[in-house]
C-alpha cells in the first residue's frame, strides 16, 4: 500500500449560501464586499419571469443594469454585448442568474473587462494550469444564483462559442470564479423539467468523469460518489413531486451539483464532456443533453482502459464491485448510468438530437484536441476512436 501523494488546488469560491428564499441574502453579499453597481446577466425566459424581481429586489439601489441576452452555448455576440454593458455602468459586480449560458457569458465579459482584451478572440483550448495564475491585482466580483444543475458557477472556465465556425472555445482565469454561490430551490421551480432534468444528468457526467480521471483524489472521489448517490435518489423525486418536498430534493439536487464538481480543476473532465463541447454548438444541442447520449458509451469505453477507477461510481449508483474483476463491475456501472437515463423525456442518442450523421466526423478533431489538453485519460486516444463514440452514439 503506497501513501497518498498529490496536490489540490482550491478554487476562489468563499461562500456557499443554500436553501430556500436565500435569494434574499444576495443584497448583504454586495454591501459587505462595498460594491454598488453590479450587473444582472439572464436569459430571455428568465428575463420575463417574476423571479428575476426576486433577485433584483434582494439587490436594491446595488442593481446598475439587467441584461437579458444570454444564449444557449454563449455566442460571442452576447458577451461582447454584455461587456459593452458592464462597461457603460462602470459595474464593480456581475450577477449570473440562471444556468451554464448566463454563468458563462458573466465570466467572459468579465475576462475581457479585467484583461482590457476581446475574451470571445482569445478563446481556445484550455490550459487549465490557468486556473491557478497569478494576477495583477485587478478584480470583477461575480456572484452566481443559479437555477440549473449544471454547475458551471464552481468554476474559473467560461465557454464561447465562435458564430462563424460553430467551435467552442474557453477562457480560463481565478478571477472568474464566482466568489459567492446562492443556492436557491425556490428560484429553479420554473426551470423546464427537461433542462433541470439534463442538468442533472451534466452533474451527474461531472462526477463520473472526476472519479475515472487518472488525476483523481480522495477527496475528490468521496464527494463525486455521494454527488451520484444524491442524484439517484432525488433527481427523479424533484420533478414527480410538489410544494416543499419538491424544494427538499431541488435543494439536495443542488448540493449534488456543488459535490459533483468540487476538485473538478484538479480532476478535470474526460471525453464525455469534450464531446459535448463540441457536439452542443455544431448542432445545437444543450450540454446536458449531450451528457444524456455520451455518457455511457464513453463509460463502457474507460471500462476498458481504466476500470479499477469505477469503485466510488458503483458506491453511488448501489452496484457491486468486486476490484478482482473491475471490468465486469465497471460495464455494469455503464449499464445502469444508461438505465437511469432511460427513465426520463430526453432525447437519448445523437439522431433523437437531430444529428446529421455525416457531419459527425466533423467534431473530432477539436474534440481529440481537448483530450490531449485534458491528459485526464491513461493512453493516447485516437481521430477514429472519437468517430467510433459518435457512431455508437448516433
Amino acid at each position: 500500500m503506497d501513501a497518498p501523494v498529490g496536490e489540490f488546488n482550491f478554487t476562489r469560491l468563499e461562500k456557499v449560501i443554500f436553501g430556500p428564499g436565500t435569494v434574499a441574502s444576495l443584497g448583504k453579499e454586495l454591501e459587505r464586499r462595498g460594491l454598488k453597481r453590479a450587473v444582472v446577466v439572464t436569459g430571455k425566459s428568465l428575463g420575463k419571469s417574476s423571479l428575476l424581481t426576486a433577485v433584483t429586489a434582494a439587490m436594491g439601489t446595488r442593481c446598475a443594469a439587467v441584461y437579458k441576452g444570454a444564449a444557449q452555448h454563449v455566442p460571442a455576440s452576447t458577451v461582447r454585448e454584455l461587456t459593452a454593458e458592464m462597461k457603460r455602468v462602470d459595474a464593480d459586480a456581475v450577477i449570473s442568474f440562471g444556468g451554464g449560458s448566463p454563468i458563462d457569458t458573466a465570466k467572459v465579459a468579465a475576462a475581457s473587462i479585467l484583461t482590457g482584451h476581446d475574451a470571445t478572440a482569445q478563446a481556445t483550448g484550455l490550459d487549465f494550469s490557468g486556473a491557478n495564475k497569478a494576477t495583477d491585482g485587478r478584480d470583477l466580483i461575480h456572484i452566481a444564483v443559479p437555477t440549473t444543475l449544471s454547475a458551471g458557477e464552481y468554476t474559473p472556465v467560461g465557454g464561447v462559442t465562435n458564430e462563424d465556425t460553430l467551435i467552442k472555445g474557453g477562457v480560463i482565469d481565478p478571477r472568474l470564479q464566482a466568489r459567492t454561490v446562492i443556492n436557491d430551490p425556490a428560484l429553479t421551480v420554473e426551470t423546464p423539467a427537461w433542462l433541470w432534468i439534463a442538468t442533472g444528468m451534466r452533474a451527474l457526467d461531472h462526477a463520473v468523469e472526476a472519479i475515472y480521471s487518472m488525476r483523481h483524489q480522495m477527496l475528490t472521489d468521496t464527494l463525486a460518489a455521494k454527488s451520484i448517490a444524491l442524484l439517484v435518489e432525488h433527481l427523479p423525486a424533484s420533478i414527480k413531486s410538489a410544494g416543499a418536498d419538491s424544494l427538499a430534493h431541488r435543494g439536495n439536487c443542488q448540493m449534488a451539483a456543488w459535490l459533483s464538481i468540487f476538485g473538478g480543476m484538479n480532476t478535470r473532465f474526460g471525453i464525455s464532456h469534450a464531446l459535448g463541447h463540441q457536439i452542443g454548438p455544431k448542432w445545437d444541442v444543450p450540454h446536458g443533453v449531450t451528457s444524456c447520449i455520451t455518457m455511457p458509451h464513453v463509460m463502457r469505453f474507460m471500462a476498458e482502459i481504466a476500470p479499477q477507477r469505477f469503485g466510488p461510481i458503483a458506491e453511488g449508483l448501489g452496484v457491486k464491485f468486486d476490484a478482482g474483476n473491475a471490468r465486469a463491475g465497471a460495464l455494469e456501472c455503464a449499464d445502469r448510468v444508461q438505465q437511469f437515463i432511460a427513465q426520463f423525456d430526453v432525447p437519448h442518442s445523437l439522431k433523437e438530437a437531430g444529428v446529421k450523421r455525416d457531419e459527425i466526423p466533423e467534431i473530432a478533431t477539436p474534440v481529440l484536441s481537448e483530450i490531449e489538453h485534458s491528459k485526464v485519460v491513461d493512453r493516447p486516444v485516437n481521430r477514429e476512436e472519437i468517430v467510433s463514440l459518435l457512431e455508437a452514439a448516433f
